[in-house]
């Protein structure tokens, strides 16, 4: 079921990979040739370029100032790593086999909100908590939950979650924690978020780069979220969330969002909303971007992060005496009446 999330959607996507895919007669170290190849490719199938304001024509003509035959390959790398840095997108990257570009600053210049050292104290050694799956937990109260999930890449399954689940029967709430999770699978963040459905839930939408102009895209296609038939927890769950939650994190607190016994608490996620998608360059390297948008329930880009319901922040007085403030907000609002 989870595998098949997006098969209405995915009809269109196999579209765009079509239109997306770019094949090259011969191979070709040119410089020139190889930024023309990455300018085309980027401006007819990347999915951001009105939403975040980016005149892709200017910043072609910008940078073609300076490309030159006689570049190396790493002052074409660096080059070519500068011209996609404008998209302001972590989903964006170019691959070689000496270096990977990365853009970081969607979370560098925000608190951590997050602190491992922190995290211990709750969670205790190695034989307080439970591991499962990915996913660390442990009891902080007799009515209190804690369940950490630190990325969509780790395995946790339905069977995981039942023992979890279980193990806290006679809690009131749950503090559900992906804080610093970076992403991962798609598919892996929807059947977490299915065992907090109690009902098909309309969660948001997919929308597909339907031709080159960059404004030209397909009609918006729903995305329910299904409850879980095996592992439920329907009583109150806090979400915690820091601006490090991206990609299928960023759409996994999306999807908890719309169910009724959720309350995130944090700060705004990271976002990453765009179906990443990958092409090639004349000379072999690849180019990772973002594809086709992911939206809210009310069709609005969820690309620059998810505020959380309640702003808390770590405060320098909780952590000077080991308190994580996140985690002490979250147990103050279920436990109280």
């Amino acid at each position: 079921m989870y595998a098949n999330m997006y098969k209405g959607a995915m009809l269109l996507f196999t579209t765009l990979c079509l239109v997306a895919c770019h094949s090259f007669d011969e191979y070709t170290d040119s410089p020139v040739a190889n930024f023309e190849a990455l300018w085309k490719i980027m401006d007819e199938n990347y999915c951001f370029f009105d939403y975040k304001d980016v005149d892709w024509n200017e910043v072609g003509t910008r940078y073609r100032l300076t490309i030159r035959e006689d570049m190396d390959e790493f002052a074409l790398f660096s080059h070519l790593s500068a011209m996609l840095t404008e998209l302001r997108d972590g989903h964006v990257n170019l691959i070689s086999p000496f270096h990977i570009s990365r853009y970081t600053e969607w979370f560098e210049t925000y608190p951590p909100n997050f602190s491992t050292v922190l995290q211990e104290r709750y969670l205790g050694t190695t034989s307080d908590y439970y591991l499962a799956g990915s996913a660390k937990y442990r009891r902080l109260t007799n009515d209190v939950g804690y369940l950490y999930y630190g990325s969509f890449s780790g395995s946790l399954s339905e069977a995981n979650l039942s023992y979890i689940f279980h193990h806290f029967r006679d809690c009131r709430g749950l503090i559900l924690d992906v804080r610093n999770n970076g992403g991962g699978s798609l598919a892996q963040a929807e059947l977490f978020a299915s065992c907090f459905a109690s009902e098909r839930t309309l969660t948001g939408y997919i929308i597909h780069k339907s031709a080159p102009p960059h404004d030209v895209f397909s009609e918006p296609f729903p995305l329910y979220l299904e409850p879980s038939v095996y592992a439920r927890w329907l009583r109150p769950v806090i979400l915690l969330t820091n601006r490090q939650c991206y990609s299928a994190a960023n759409n996994f607190v999306q999807r908890m969002s719309c169910l009724p016994q959720v309350t995130i608490l944090g700060d705004k996620t990271g976002g990453g909303s765009g179906l990443p998608f990958y092409s090639e360059l004349p000379n072999g390297w690849s180019v990772r971007f973002s594809a086709s948008p992911l939206l809210d329930v009310q069709r609005e880009h969820t690309e620059n992060g998810i505020d959380p319901d309640i702003f808390v922040s770590q405060a320098p007085e909780d952590e000077l005496q080991g308190r994580d403030s996140l985690i002490e907000a979250a147990l103050r609002l279920l436990s109280s009446p």
